[in-house]
């Protein structure tokens, strides 16, 4: 292994790791989850469990062009659950949560494969845009703030969990 290779090796491995964990507790947080249940509001305010989980893959469906992916589910089915979208209060306008976790396992299948795959290049390349405004933002560095981002939300989804009745998955 060459020098210029570790750096790209340890990075991807380390995305893929943190890409795993977040795929992985989301799954738990949501098994056994009915779709009204995944529609409780916490009180006094935030996003129901279908929003986050539906957040999490709209963030993903960004991130798949970058990563030479077909996205996984149509835009404006998903533009519901983008950022800044008002908080689900009516059901109707809710995604099944369990095409929610088919459409997330496909798409994290997606971005698992799109991150083995990026070049020392890819990942020093300027990004599109930068969520921190960060004027030097690579396609790197912008996929290391989308896996702290999707753990923020991975985590609201074990306290979500919770707010429906249900036990919590991790032990």
């Amino acid at each position: 292994m060459t020098a210029r290779s570790a750096p790209l090796s340890i990075t991807t491995d380390v995305l893929r790791h943190q890409a795993r964990m977040v795929h992985q507790v989301v799954k738990l947080n949501v098994e056994g989850v009915t779709q009204s249940e995944s529609l409780i509001q916490p009180q006094p305010a935030g996003n129901c469990l279908n929003w986050v989980v539906g957040h999490l893959l709209a963030v993903y469906h960004q991130v798949l062009p970058l990563l030479s992916q077909e996205p996984v589910i149509e835009g404006s089915v998903i533009q519901r659950y983008n950022r800044g979208s008002a908080p689900m209060l009516d059901g109707t306008e809710a995604l099944d949560i369990s095409e929610l976790t088919a459409a997330w396992d496909e798409c994290c299948m997606r971005v698992d494969a799109g991150l083995a795959g990026l070049s020392a290049e890819t990942l020093a390349t300027p990004a599109p845009r930068s969520p921190t405004d960060n004027p030097d933002e690579t396609i790197g560095s912008l996929l290391s703030t989308v896996c702290w981002h999707q753990a923020y939300h991975a985590g609201q989804t074990g306290i979500l969990r919770r707010i429906a009745g249900k036990a919590g998955a991790i032990k």
